[in-house]
């Protein structure tokens, strides 16, 4: 019997941005309208709206995950306001759990490759891409791959 079924680590690059490495693959968050980089792994939109201006083509995207996006209600409430970031953060997490089986299916990819997932807000950390890796990470027991 194996006493750790992942190896998890976690840090801080030079930009400031948390990295979750699980398995030695890597769950990163990116902007939809950065370059691609072939270290990406798996790239996952998990906007609800569809990036504008941004084509199929240009996003290299591998899914997009728009179920596990934050329901329109939260999203127009949320409206980019940093001051209620934390009570978003609790509400969105409120919604994704009941979304079980595409938080595994997140996890399940990141055994076989780097994950990144996109957002196309402005703001690198107050988005729904941050808060869905930040509610991935903190529910490891709970969605086992």
């Amino acid at each position: 019997m194996y006493l750790f079924k992942y190896f998890i680590l976690i840090y801080i690059n030079i930009n400031k941005k948390i990295i979750i490495l699980i398995n030695n693959y890597m769950i990163k968050t990116k902007r939809v309208y950065n370059n691609y980089k072939s270290d990406d792994g798996v790239r996952i939109l998990v906007d609800g709206l569809w990036p504008r201006g941004i084509t199929k083509k240009r996003a290299h995207l591998s899914l997009w995950l728009n179920a596990i996006a934050p329901s329109r209600k939260l999203r127009k409430w949320y409206s980019h306001d940093i001051n209620k970031w934390n009570n978003f953060k609790k509400r969105y997490f409120n919604e994704l759990s009941s979304k079980k089986e595409l938080i595994k299916l997140i996890k399940e990819m990141s055994n076989e490759d780097n994950v990144t997932l996109l957002y196309g807000a402005k703001d690198s950390i107050h988005n729904n891409a941050a808060a869905l890796k930040d509610y991935i990470f903190r529910n490891k027991r709970k969605y086992p791959n």
